[in-house]
C-alpha cells in the first residue's frame, strides 16, 4: 500500500503541475498557469475518467440485467413473480447498504481503493449468479452486485469531480449516468439474444476492466495528504488549498452524522438529498426493472420495446451530457421531469383503457410510446444531474 500511494501521489501531482485547475476551481496564480495547461494533462484526466466509469457501466448492467433475464430465470429455476420479485428489488437494498458506507470507506481507503474494492463484490455477484441454481445463491449474487452499486453509485462522481478542471466538470460527471444508461442498454440488448447465464458472465467484464485500470490511474488529489503532495510539486495555492481541505476532513472525522444536520447545510442538503429521492421514487427501478413485462402485459413484443428503449436511452443521455456545462443543470432538470410525468401519465393512462376494454388496437402502442418518452426524459436530465449537482454539493461543502 506505501509504495502504492508513492505512485499515486506522483501521479497526481503530475496532473496538478500541469493543470491547476483540476482542483476545480479555475484560479491561476500566475499567467504561466494557462500555458503549464497541456494535452498530456487532459489525457491523464481522460484516462482516469474511462476507468472510473467503468464502475458505472457495471452499475446499469446490473440495473437492466433483470428485465431481459426474468422469463429464462423464471422458467429455469422455477420462480414464481413473488420470488422473482424478490430478485430483483433485493439489488436496491444492496445498494442503499452500500451507499451509507461508500462515504466513510472512500475516506478511509482512497476513491481509487474504494472503487476496486467495490468490484470485487460486483464480480463475485456476478459469478454467483451465473453458477446458481437455486434461489437463495440468485439472492445473493444480486445482493452482494447491489452492495458494489451502492459504492459505486458515490465513489465514481466524487472521483471525477475532484479530478476534472471545473469548466468541464458538469459534462465529465455526467459520464457516469452515460455509462449507466450504455451498461442498462447494452444489457437490453445482449439479453435479447442470449441466456441470462451468458449474460450475467457478460456483466463480469467491465468489473475487469476497471479492476485492472485502477493500477494506470491517480488517487483523488483531493485525498493525498498535502504535505507530501507539496513536496513533489510547486503548488504552493493549490497545495495550501488541499491542507485547508485536510484539516477540514480531519475535523469533520470527528463530527458525528447528526451534525449533517445544521443550519449552514440545510440548503446543500435539502437540495441533493431531495433531487437523489425524487429520482429514485419517480419510477426508474419498475420500468428499468420490468420493462420486458410491462411490454408483454401491454400486448407489445418485449424485445423490439427494450430495443427501442435502446435506441432512445443513449442519444438522449449524450444530449445530456453535451448540455450539461452549455444550458446549465437546472433548465435540464425542469424539461427531464416534465417529459418523465408524461410518460408515467401516458403508461398509466394505457394500462387504464386496457383495463376498461377500451381502444385495444392502440393501448400496446400507447404503452411504448410512454415507457420511450419515461425513459427518454430521464436519460435527458433526471438520470444524471442529481449525481452531478450531489457530487458538486459535496465537493464544496467540503472546502472549509
Amino acid at each position: 500500500m506505501g509504495r502504492e500511494r508513492t505512485e499515486g501521489e506522483l501521479s497526481s501531482s503530475l496532473i496538478l503541475r500541469e493543470n491547476p485547475n483540476s482542483l476545480g476551481h479555475g484560479t491561476d496564480v500566475s499567467g504561466e498557469g494557462q500555458s503549464r495547461t497541456s494535452s498530456s494533462a487532459t489525457s491523464v484526466v481522460v484516462l482516469s475518467t474511462i476507468i472510473a466509469v467503468s464502475g458505472s457501466y457495471v452499475f446499469g448492467a446490473a440495473v437492466g440485467y433483470s428485465s431481459p433475464a426474468q422469463a429464462g430465470i423464471m422458467n429455469d429455476l422455477f420462480l414464481s413473480v413473488t420470488e422473482y420479485s424478490i430478485f430483483g428489488s433485493i439489488l436496491t437494498f444492496g445498494a442503499m447498504v452500500g451507499a451509507l458506507m461508500s462515504g466513510k470507506i472512500a475516506d478511509c481507503i482512497g476513491r481509487r481503493c474504494t472503487m476496486g474494492f467495490s468490484e470485487i463484490f460486483c464480480l463475485i455477484g456476478w459469478v454467483a449468479i451465473a453458477l446458481s441454481k437455486v434461489a437463495w445463491l440468485l439472492d445473493l449474487g444480486r445482493l452482494l452486485i447491489g452492495y458494489g452499486m451502492g459504492l459505486l453509485s458515490y465513489v465514481v462522481p466524487i472521483y471525477i469531480a475532484e479530478v476534472t478542471p471545473k469548466d468541464i466538470r458538469g459534462g465529465f460527471t455526467t459520464v457516469h449516468q452515460l455509462m449507466i444508461c450504455c451498461g442498462a442498454s447494452i444489457s437490453y440488448l445482449i439479453g435479447a439474444f442470449v441466456t441470462w447465464r451468458t449474460l450475467a458472465l457478460i456483466g463480469t467484464i467491465p468489473c475487469i476492466v476497471q479492476l485492472f485500470g485502477l493500477f494506470f490511474i491517480p488517487e483523488s488529489p483531493r485525498w493525498l495528504d498535502e504535505a507530501e503532495m507539496g513536496e513533489n510539486a510547486d503548488i504552493s495555492d493549490e497545495a495550501s488549498e488541499i491542507r485547508d481541505y485536510t484539516e477540514t476532513v480531519q475535523q469533520l472525522s470527528e463530527a458525528s452524522v447528526f451534525d449533517l444536520f445544521q443550519r449552514k447545510y440545510a440548503h446543500s442538503l435539502i437540495v441533493g438529498v431531495g433531487l437523489m429521492v425524487l429520482q429514485q421514487f419517480g419510477g426508474v427501478n419498475a420500468i428499468a426493472f420490468y420493462s420486458s413485462a410491462i411490454f408483454t402485459s401491454a400486448g407489445f413484443s418485449a424485445s423490439a420495446g427494450m430495443i427501442a428503449m435502446v435506441i432512445v436511452q443513449i442519444p438522449m443521455t449524450a444530449l445530456g451530457v453535451l448540455l450539461m456545462d452549455k444550458s446549465g443543470r437546472r433548465p435540464l432538470l425542469l424539461i427531464s421531469a416534465a417529459g418523465t410525468c408524461l410518460g408515467c401519465l401516458v403508461v398509466g393512462l394505457s394500462f387504464l383503457l386496457q383495463d376498461l376494454q377500451t381502444w385495444k388496437e392502440v393501448t400496446p402502442i400507447l404503452s411504448l410510446v410512454g415507457v420511450l418518452v419515461y425513459t427518454g426524459s430521464f436519460s435527458f436530465g433526471m438520470g444524471g444531474i442529481p449525481w452531478v449537482i450531489m457530487s458538486e454539493v459535496t465537493y464544496i461543502t467540503s472546502l472549509p
